[in-house]
């Protein structure tokens, strides 16, 4: 079998065979690689000063103005998607998407440290976060035992 180790290279591979894993029409799968192809290569200051660790609450990370733009550009790429291309159900795209994949680690990160995004950004987070899928896998991270000293940050 063939080994694919690389997000976007796993998204390719699968959408070969499910060609559903990306949005149906051209310009929605066109902003959809786009954007996921945004969050594989940036987003560096919210992966860096806001780790992903799905039993923590409250926290209060420092924020840097690489974070403010990284949490406003997450906002303005949920607002878009959501208003130009979401009304086929709750996801970026209508439909589950790599996209959403790509974005949920973001969704977890702002229940983390308290981020509130408004509008349609927001009734998007809180629709990811109740997706039974991602209740199981919420579920999963919250049994995890094991405590990483970077992803306790933030503490009060």
């Amino acid at each position: 079998g063939v080994i694919v180790w690389e997000s976007l290279a796993i998204m390719e591979y699968l959408a070969e065979s499910h060609p559903s894993v990306w949005p149906a029409g051209r310009e929605a799968r066109t902003m959809a690689r786009s954007i996921s192809a945004e969050m594989h290569a940036g987003f560096t200051a919210l992966r860096d000063k806001m780790p992903n660790n799905i039993r923590a609450r409250g926290r209060q990370p420092v924020v840097t103005p690489g974070v403010a733009r990284d949490v406003e550009r997450a906002i303005e790429i949920w607002e878009t998607c959501r208003r130009d291309y979401g009304s086929g159900g709750p996801w970026l795209f209508g439909e589950y998407s790599a996209a959403d994949a790509m974005y949920l680690p973001v969704a977890c990160r702002f229940r983390t440290y308290g981020v509130t995004p408004p509008g349609l950004a927001g009734e998007y987070m809180e629709a990811a976060l109740a997706d039974p899928h991602m209740q199981d896998w919420l579920r999963a991270g919250e049994e995890e035992t094991e405590v990483l000293e970077f992803c306790e940050v933030g503490v009060v």
